[in-house]
């Protein structure tokens, strides 16, 4: 029977952050968080972003004539 009012003293409360193991559980997890692969992820496509704005505006300066097959091999050859 002393087992039994252990029990129930520890249910008596209302669980808390720090006493709820999911909750503490959550906390750590977020703690713990480190998103390095989005991070790099994210970097890659802003690179890829600035690459295709550069090749843009390379053309524009370039004012090439999209219709000449020449000039778009030639372009394709830089590529």
């Amino acid at each position: 029977s002393g087992c039994g009012s252990l029990m129930s003293s520890q249910f008596s409360f209302v669980p808390t952050a720090s006493t709820n193991p999911k909750a503490a559980l959550k906390s750590k997890i977020v703690a713990e968080f480190r998103p390095q692969s989005l991070i790099d992820e994210l970097l890659l496509y802003k690179r890829s972003e600035d690459q295709i704005e550069l090749k843009e505006k390379q053309l524009s300066t370039m004012r090439v004539d999209v219709c000449s097959t020449e000039t778009l091999k030639c372009l394709k050859g830089k590529a």
